[in-house]
């Protein structure tokens, strides 16, 4: 920016056919040297080239020309402060552009009315872009804010359909029993009737809790399939090796039989990394691990591939403590996804950039300990 207005100023002052002294031209070049602490110290900046701009109008004879030098400086004000700032900021910058020699106070004429007008131009698209950021700003909030209420949605589908199941089976299985009972044992009778009545209670106080969830949701226009697990991990990974995507997949420790909603999360997980690697990551491997320890499991998904834009850092999300590398993937409605599964699960999730290039997503979610009470259907 600052090599851009030199030259328009150099243009400017050279074209007219004027005689233009080369300590004229040294101090064209020098007073934009102050643009490269505009976003930093933008008073400060605006300061510099007001001096070196009067400097120049005292060396010699010049044109009145309110220069791009100056008008990047002023305009780079007026975003940063107010209109109170910017305002005799700009009064100040139309005076100087009049000051010359021989021309200490300038008559109110053209030149005058054109100066003032320049930076009143400046400053009003300053505003207007500052209002076009904002409102953006706020339809960024707004989707975002809606991007999460439909994953919560469809979070609130999934489990509906797992664990409502198991709870009505629940329901049932304890009313059969009670109804088939074959002696006047009176305990277990009554056992199995607390059994029951909690089945119905925990299904109508889950149904109203996802009820709300799905307020205006739309009703699936199709039933849903089966949902996927752990299981389905090894077609996942030959999918994407399909796509161009080399795939490193293992499975450490004792397999076992996992919750249905915790395997779907770790499914969920695994199926989005890999797609932010082939649509962020460009020519580069995956390694996907997927570790069972006594009492919660671990997934990871991490790539060797291009560093991210430098303003996507995710650091820990769910619970995390402040993990995460220097470099990042854009934390868009994916993550945010990945974060509500975990956090539904009492798990914890980092992502980030790798030191040595790449992206790694972990998440690490309890289950039932081997040898544990706790049945798995």
């Amino acid at each position: 920016m600052a090599v851009g207005a030199a030259v328009i100023d150099l243009l400017g002052y050279t074209v007219d056919g004027q005689s233009v002294s080369l300590t004229a031209l040294v101090l064209l070049v020098l007073a934009a040297v102050p643009l490269l602490t505009r976003r930093h110290y933008p008073l400060a900046s605006l300061a510099g080239v007001l001096v070196l701009g009067l400097a120049l109008n005292l060396s010699g004879p010049v044109p009145h020309h309110f220069n791009g030098t100056l008008v990047v400086a002023l305009f780079a004000v007026a975003r940063s402060c107010g209109a109170a700032v910017a305002a005799p900021a700009g009064l100040v910058a139309a005076a100087v552009t009049l000051l010359g020699r021989g021309h200490p106070l300038p008559p109110p004429g053209g030149d005058v009315a054109s100066s003032v007008l320049a930076a009143a131009l400046v400053i009003a698209a300053a505003e207007a872009l500052k209002r076009w950021q904002r409102a953006a700003a706020a339809r960024r909030r707004l989707l975002a804010d809606r991007a999460v209420a439909q994953e919560r949605r469809r979070i609130a589908r999934e489990l509906h359909d797992i664990v409502s199941h198991h709870i009505t089976t629940m329901q049932l299985m304890a009313g059969g029993a009670r109804a088939n009972l074959g002696g006047d044992t009176e305990v277990v009778r009554d056992a199995l009737v607390t059994l029951e009545g909690s089945g119905q209670m925990a299904l109508r106080e889950m149904r109203q809790l996802l009820d709300v969830l799905r307020a205006d949701d739309e009703p699936d226009e199709v039933p849903s399939a089966p949902q996927p697990g752990v299981g389905d991990l090894a077609q996942l990974v030959e999918e994407a090796r399909r796509d161009g995507l080399p795939v490193d997949f293992a499975v450490l420790g004792p397999e076992r039989p996992l919750p249905p909603s915790t395997g779907l999360a770790v499914f969920r997980i695994v199926q989005e990394a890999l797609t932010n690697t082939r649509k962020h990551a460009g020519r580069a491997q995956a390694r996907v691990r997927l570790t069972y320890h006594p009492d919660q499991i671990t997934v990871e998904v991490s790539d060797n591939g291009t560093a991210a834009p430098a303003d996507t850092r995710v650091g820990a999300l769910a619970g995390a403590g402040g993990a995460g590398g220097p470099r990042s993937r854009r934390a868009g409605y994916g993550l945010i996804g990945m974060r509500e599964r975990v956090a539904l699960q009492g798990g914890s999730m980092v992502a980030g950039g790798l030191d040595g290039g790449g992206f790694r997503v972990a998440a690490t979610m309890p289950v039932a300990p081997v040898g544990g009470e706790e049945q798995l259907g």
